[in-house]
């Protein structure tokens, strides 16, 4: 019996199997947040996780542009 464990689709976080929420949108992907903290700053305030620090994905001296 193996627990499974999906990253979090904003800050790339371990997210157990029983907790979290999932998303399923319209056009088929399924989005995985382990808080509502997560969910809100994906979906309703549109941020980047590279640019806050308490993510896992956030990139230390900012994001390069091309």
């Amino acid at each position: 019996m193996s627990l499974l464990v999906k990253p979090c689709n904003f800050c790339d976080r371990p997210v157990a199997k029983g907790s979290g929420t999932m998303l399923a949108k319209n056009d088929g992907t399924v989005l995985w947040f382990c808080s509502s903290k997560c969910k809100k700053n994906m979906l309703e305030l549109k941020r980047d996780p590279r640019k806050l620090k308490w993510t896992k994905k956030y990139v230390k001296g900012g994001i390069r542009k091309k």
